[in-house]
């Protein structure tokens, strides 16, 4: 899955699109805090954990390049 994700926030830095990394962004927040708050029961959620962390890991990178590559708002001042 980590693979489809990197493609996908690829395809957001190029179309420069930081609200669709942003809903994603939270998207894998909100799975994560839902399967750490259900890890103690009977079910060993911890390898989906980990790829979500991945996942995560991934867009902020994406979500890095993308504020890399934003013009400085300083620079367009007339002065």
């Amino acid at each position: 899955m980590s693979n489809a994700i990197a493609q996908i926030v690829d395809a957001y830095v190029r179309l420069k699109n930081r609200r669709g990394l942003d809903e994603l962004m939270m998207h894998r927040q909100r799975l994560a805090v839902d399967l750490k708050s259900r890890a103690s029961g009977s079910f060993d959620f911890s390898l989906s954990i980990d790829k979500i962390d991945e996942e995560i890991a991934i867009i902020e990178a994406g979500l890095a390049r993308l504020a890399a590559d934003a013009p400085d708002p300083g620079a367009t001042r007339s002065r």
